[in-house]
């Protein structure tokens, strides 16, 4: 069989699966969701397996067919694009998103233009505030700007500023991997996942649109343009706060003076960008959204389910008001730490380059993972683009096992199965596991020359 049919043969199992599982199953029709899933896995990892023999373009090309082909359908597995266009048509009547509770405005006698009683009711968590930071609420504003009665062409408008983003990190994610001395077809493990292309254009969620700017910013900081890629870090963040975990490894790369500068002209545009928001009502919205999820939300947790099972056994009652913020202050003692070993190996003379640099990015966001209670399957996104960096596979194996967690909404009420939590925690620390053990039996085999 030649390397051209195989191709034909990977790419039209995957877009055919996709596809179905763009425009097929909602969030409760789990085996149908498994019925495209697995063989759009399986395509994928076909693709990715036998890429050697075809030129990256061909693969690049595939990537893009992909997500135009999903973008005209409607998010099928989330409901969160209800609250981006209540956050939007807030913004288009000049009203903060943090200022009040969605049952405000509907007890109001004229609710303000757009805010309707069939909006209302397709929220998720009208008892809570917004969370979206503002490269996410600019993204609403503009996208019901210029479709104000439509929801979906709202909807579609959000959609092709998220393709605009992936198409950047088509483009720059396997350049960076080749400037770094990898190789480019890499970036094929995060560009053709079925999890990535469902989760980002297919659902609407923001990673995409971070993982654009960081990689942007990543490759600015290779070129030297540290400037640049303070901006672009700074969007990044304004996307999704993550990439906030990532900034004290930056100090070992720039050094301490160009480090100041760089969190410095961060932190101004990072200003910039939430002064529109900015006030008591961001405060109080954006400061009780946060600490709810830390101590309310739960879902598909590791680490925090063990430790609220502990304390059940010993209290009697969830302890997650207590549990919930000791693990967030377990994350950045952990970030920390791992900064502070990257410094001390820097002034050591081993100079913290980009590969590393990632590798101690991934090994954050998996601590981050660990210890939150709550794991949502994009979250899976950003690992599995670090992990393109690094000679780790296992959120490869992570992103086909999450889908497991959609189970959860296949009865009549939502209902979490812990053994299938269970099951794909042990699986993918498993393998993990058995990945780090191998890396460092190479290590240990390598001629000290090469070391």
């Amino acid at each position: 069989m030649s390397e051209r049919v195989r191709f034909g043969l990977g790419s039209g199992l995957l877009l055919l699966s996709v596809t179905g599982l763009a425009y097929g199953p909602g969030q409760s029709d789990f085996f149908e969701l498994l019925l495209f899933y697995l063989p759009a896995f399986l395509g994928y990892l076909w693709l990715c397996y036998r890429s050697e023999g075809l030129p990256l373009a061909w693969y690049l090309g595939l990537a893009v067919a992909a997500r135009l082909i999903i973008l005209p359908a409607m998010p099928q597995l989330s409901d969160d694009i209800y609250r981006f266009i209540w956050d939007g048509r807030l913004l288009l009547n000049g009203i903060n998103p943090f200022e009040h509770l969605p049952a405000y405005y509907q007890a109001l006698p004229n609710p303000p233009a757009g805010l309707t009683e069939d909006l209302f009711r397709q929220l998720n968590s009208p008892e809570y505030f917004t969370i979206y930071p503002p490269v996410a609420q600019a993204v609403f504003g503009i996208s019901c700007w210029l479709a104000p009665e439509s929801i979906y062409c709202s909807t579609l408008l959000m959609k092709a500023f998220l393709l605009l983003a992936d198409i950047g990190t088509i483009v720059l994610l396997p350049r960076l991997l080749k400037v770094m001395g990898l190789s480019p077809k890499r970036s094929l493990w995060y560009l053709l996942n079925p999890l990535i292309l469902i989760e980002t254009i297919g659902n609407l969620h923001f990673e995409g649109v971070m993982i654009g700017f960081l990689v942007l910013s990543f490759w600015w900081l290779h070129q030297q343009k540290w400037w640049a890629s303070a901006v672009a870090m700074a969007l990044s963040v304004a996307a999704k706060l993550l990439p906030l975990l990532f900034l004290m490894f930056l100090i070992p790369v720039l050094g301490w003076k160009r480090s100041l500068q760089y969190f410095a002209l961060l932190g101004g545009v990072l200003l910039l960008l939430f002064a529109p928001l900015l006030g008591e009502a961001f405060l109080n919205g954006f400061g009780s959204s946060l600490d709810l999820y830390f101590r309310r939300f739960e879902f598909n947790a590791s680490v925090y389910y063990i430790l609220r099972w502990m304390g059940i056994q010993l209290t009697g009652y969830n302890q997650i008001a207590i549990i919930g913020p000791a693990l967030a202050l377990g994350t950045f003692t952990g970030v920390t730490l791992m900064a502070i070993r990257a410094g001390f190996r820097s002034l050591k003379g081993e100079a913290l380059r980009l590969p590393g640099l990632m590798q101690y990015c991934l090994a954050a966001i998996l601590l981050y993972l660990a210890f939150t209670p709550t794991v949502h399957p994009w979250y899976v996104a950003l690992p599995l683009m670090l992990c393109t960096f690094t000679p780790y596979r296992f959120p490869v194996l992570w992103s086909g096992l999450i889908l497991l967690t959609y189970a959860n909404y296949a009865g009549l009420e939502y209902q979490e199965h812990l053994w299938l939590v269970a099951l794909e925690y042990v699986v993918v620390a498993g393998y993990a596991l058995w990945e780090w053990r191998q890396q460092k039996k190479r290590i240990k085999a390598m001629p000290i020359s090469a070391l």
